[in-house]
């Protein structure tokens, strides 16, 4: 289904200003503890991906509206590999490689800006700033998150990626230790293939199809992954949105000492 036959076919003037209103039933499960995934980074593992936690129709009609709404006001984000790589190298075996990326973005730093603004009216900022959203990232990864986060909204066309990294803030004294992200996809139905591909163990042996319409991606950072070139269908819009919250451990008081 591609972006025109999306908007015929839905009728969302405005986001919810929850984002629990977005949740299947399945959804509503895990963010009332009930889901089988849910606390699903406690035991170790650093990322999930899941599908049918968004209500299919819910989310169909949210893409509509934030496409409409943003894609013509997308500035590119565009770190190519540096000449230096191989001009600068010494010793052989010894290439180093920096962040690399090629992807579409919704500029929220002011408020001033079109993006921001837009983003307002269609609600997309009270949906991302909604205490359930913080609730789900809570619920989905079992760890207790601080309040105020930080919100982006990406866009990946055909061939945008983002390259090997790793997202450690090692300067940060409250990232270094840890911190999540969760991202939810809104694909166009144009869009045919894109996957996240993460270490384990050392080496670069998952990979997830990330290609979705509603899917929810949550990762307990840092760690190494690297998103492939997204491809196109040979007819249809394609884009693929990706809407995320960021997040930090909350403080923990220390306990009183008993004498």
């Amino acid at each position: 289904m591609g972006v025109k036959s999306i908007s015929q076919s839905s009728a969302m003037r405005k986001l919810p200003s929850e984002f629990a209103d977005l949740l299947s039933r399945q959804g509503l499960r895990v963010l009332s503890g009930r889901h089988a995934q849910s606390a699903a980074l406690r035991g170790g593992e650093r990322f999930v991906a899941t599908t049918g936690l968004l209500d299919r129709g819910q989310s169909a009609a949210a893409l509509a509206l934030i496409d409409g709404a943003l894609h013509d006001l997308l500035t590119e984000m565009s770190d190519p590999i540096p000449e230096w790589t191989i001009s600068g190298m010494q010793d052989n075996y010894a290439e180093l490689l920096p962040k690399t990326v090629r992807v579409r973005t919704a500029m929220f730093g002011s408020r001033r800006a079109r993006a921001w603004q837009r983003a307002n009216e269609i609600g997309l900022h009270a949906l991302l700033g909604s205490s359930s959203f913080h609730a789900f990232a809570q619920a989905l990864s079992g760890f207790t998150l601080r309040r105020g986060w930080g919100t982006q909204a990406l866009c990946y066309l055909p061939g945008d990626y983002s390259g090997p990294h790793n997202d450690h803030h090692p300067e940060d004294a409250d990232a270094r230790d840890g911190y999540l992200d969760l991202h939810v996809t809104l694909c166009t139905g144009g869009v045919a293939d894109q996957r996240l591909i993460y270490a384990r163990q050392g080496h670069f042996t998952e990979s997830v199809d990330v290609a979705t319409l509603g899917g929810i991606t949550c990762y307990r950072l840092p760690f190494w992954h690297f998103t492939t070139p997204m491809l196109a269908k040979p007819r249809g819009v394609a884009r693929r949105w990706v809407l995320l919250g960021t997040f930090l451990d909350a403080k923990t008081r220390p306990k009183a000492k008993t004498k």
